[in-house]
């Protein structure tokens, strides 16, 4: 089972048992012996965007890690009490100073081994100027055959990229819906 294991009840503070609840659930789940809580372990959602100007997109030479000092779409985690589309526009702003305006859901891939969902939209760029934050060493806009393929820091990505590219070429772009086992 995949999880960071849960130790104590958030509602009482009672040391948790990870066992199958007696409610019908049928996952072993963190349960508080004391107060009868079920914790709920759930993915992460991660949300970015294929950011274009033309016939390029926008990468990020990612100055964190993981994979500090590999290329990425700008994304990241899901905040709460937002859309996944505002996650999307604000990760775009924070990480690359990028103006944008925001396109249609493009990507949607499920990656159960690292418990995470990754969302891309496309997003019109409204310049080709950056401003980047911390977290990005370089922002900077790459045609199809400029991309760095073998310094593409994750496997998401790389898949929102070229299906990106062959969507272009063939002048449409459907929702693409992936599993990465």
């Amino acid at each position: 089972m995949l999880h960071s294991p849960i130790k104590h009840c958030r509602n009482c503070g009672t040391a948790v048992t990870y066992r199958i609840p007696d409610d019908g659930d049928t996952r072993e789940r963190a349960v508080c012996p004391a107060c009868s809580t079920i914790h709920y372990e759930n993915p992460l959602n991660v949300v970015g965007t294929v950011p274009h100007w033309g016939d390029k997109v926008l990468l990020c030479k990612r100055n964190i890690e993981p994979r500090k000092g590999k290329w990425t779409l700008p994304a990241g985690f899901l905040e709460l009490n937002e859309t996944t589309a505002q996650g999307a526009a604000r990760e775009t702003d924070e990480e690359a100073g990028a103006q944008i305006e925001m396109e249609g859901l493009y990507t949607i891939i499920s990656v159960p081994r690292v418990g995470q969902v990754h969302l891309f939209y496309r997003a019109r760029l409204l310049s080709d100027r950056f401003d980047p934050g911390t977290e990005t060493m370089e922002a900077r806009l790459y045609a199809e055959h400029e991309i760095p393929w073998d310094e593409i820091a994750f496997r998401t990505v790389k898949e929102t990229l070229e299906r990106y590219f062959a969507d272009r070429r063939a002048g449409r772009f459907p929702v693409h819906e992936l599993d990465l086992s």
